[in-house]
């Protein structure tokens, strides 16, 4: 249990949220030390939107401590007078990198350049072939931050080109002169061209040609990092239609000094074992070993992807498509996570961990909850825990726009496995507004799980040196 031996105090526990925060902490096996008050400070009607927000930044705020709302005096706040983020490196756990055009070709033999990914114009439009003829995708670069730093809402940055774009979308030394700006210590990196799981070099029917791409873009990210001084993080991609290739590519980016890999949910959709089949046993004892924790992002499938193009109704326009499509894609993530807990690939490889990325964490209360009700009901005993108990000790989701979560139910997720985002630079990136609205967001919170939340999650899970007064 999260909490045992621990005393917590509860005011308000009488009724209304008061209530529901001492029985959680009750269960998590904190000793919970009752003071009531009058209902209604323990459960305040909420104002609308606009109103909450000015209320929080003008009134008196309500301290969470680990993570569980109370309503305190304001003698003692547990937070920096001036600052909730003070003294906290805020890393980031899932940005992008707009793969430059020669990212490819400038690290193969010139008798390989044609075959790697590069940039041709196909009927007037950009796109990333590979193998001379293998469409990989469009090269747009997945960015919506313009050279002047300004932002594009919209769907504009559909029709952009690299050079539309940012720098810092690109360019290590740009993107550490963004990150010093947006108060953004470390960043985690993902994919674009391969695809968010590397599905895209599956397209390649070149078996060697396949891991050449998956090989040279690692390479250039060990690059990236090193070139960063310990402030960038790419994921390396595996090659996960070669179950032994990938072992061994997990060992040599590891060597390389990279600190996580990413790779598809769904191998089996391509004719591969699924995830569960123990064929995948010595990858996960590679990783678990090497100390790499496995990625998920949404979207790093043809299934996940489905959720994107098959979501929206067929009449709805591009907008509206994109609306929908977008929020599916995120919720895709339970679907992969379900599978991944009940698999007993957890329960095998209990020190792996596994990272929910751009999914968001609002729905893994209500998730985590059903999750152990229909196992208790329709297979009980099926694991040595309950799916929630594992999602605790070897799962991270992250979270970036969310406004209500992170204030109240962080406690119902685990303060140890939730970290922040902010998907910079793709099109709902928090951007460039993310100190503002997790100064307004966290500042609720007591400063040992803001600290967690923001800084000491990711530092532990991807093994970022801290400078020494963080330490």
């Amino acid at each position: 249990m999260l909490l045992k031996d621990k005393v917590a105090v509860v005011t308000g526990a009488g009724s209304g949220l008061g209530e529901v925060y001492a029985r959680a902490l009750a269960r998590e096996g904190a000793k919970v030390a009752i003071g009531d008050l009058d209902p209604a400070a323990a459960a305040p009607t909420p104002a609308p939107e606009p109103e909450r927000r000015r209320e929080r930044r003008a009134g008196p705020r309500r301290r969470v401590v680990g993570s569980r709302a109370a309503a305190d005096g304001p003698e003692d706040d547990g937070m920096s007078a001036s600052d909730p983020l003070a003294g906290i490196h805020v890393i980031d756990t899932d940005t992008h990198w707009s793969e430059p055009h020669d990212l490819w070709t400038s690290r193969v033999p010139a008798s390989q350049r044609e075959r790697v990914p590069h940039v041709v114009e196909v009927d007037g439009k950009q796109r990333w072939v590979a193998n001379r003829d293998v469409d990989i995708g469009s090269a747009m670069p997945l960015s919506v931050v313009r050279p002047d730093g300004s932002k594009a809402i919209g769907l504009d940055w559909f029709e952009w080109g690299i050079e539309d774009t940012h720098a810092a979308a690109y360019d290590v030394t740009a993107r550490l002169a963004m990150m010093d700006r947006l108060g953004i210590f470390a960043q985690v990196v993902y994919p674009n061209v391969a695809g968010f799981g590397n599905q895209n070099f599956h397209k390649i029917d070149d078996l060697e040609l396949r891991l050449l791409c998956a090989r040279t873009y690692n390479d250039a990210m060990a690059e990236v990092q090193e070139q960063s001084g310990g402030r960038l993080f790419p994921m390396a991609l595996m090659p996960w239609w070669d179950i032994p290739a990938a072992v061994e590519e997990a060992q040599r980016v590891a060597e390389m000094g990279m600190r996580g890999v990413v790779t598809t949910p769904d191998p089996y959709t391509a004719g591969y074992p699924d995830l569960a089949e123990s064929d995948w046993d010595p990858f996960w004892g590679a990783c678990s070993q090497l100390g790499l924790p496995v990625n998920f992002h949404i979207g790093a499938s043809d299934i996940g992807l489905s959720f994107f193009a098959n979501a929206p109704w067929p009449s709805l326009d591009g907008p509206r498509r994109f609306l929908v499509g977008g929020m599916d894609l995120a919720m895709s993530n339970a679907r992969v996570l379900s599978n991944l807990i009940v698999s007993g690939v957890p329960e095998r490889f209990p020190e792996l961990k596994f990272v929910s990325v751009e999914s968001g964490i609002g729905w893994l209360p209500f998730y985590l909850e059903m999750l152990d009700y229909q196992m208790e009901q329709t297979a009980p005993g099926l694991l040595s825990l309950k799916p929630s108990e594992i999602f605790r000790r070897q799962v991270y989701a992250t979270f970036w726009f969310e406004d209500m979560t992170p204030r109240r139910l962080l406690g119902e997720i685990g303060v140890n496995n939730v970290m922040f985002e902010t998907d910079f630079p793709h099109a709902t990136c928090l951007y460039p507004d993310g100190q503002e609205h997790l100064r307004d967001v966290m500042a609720e919170i007591d400063e040992p799980v803001r600290r967690r939340v923001l800084q000491d999650n990711a530092a532990e899970l991807y093994r970022i040196d801290l400078p020494p007064a963080a330490a």
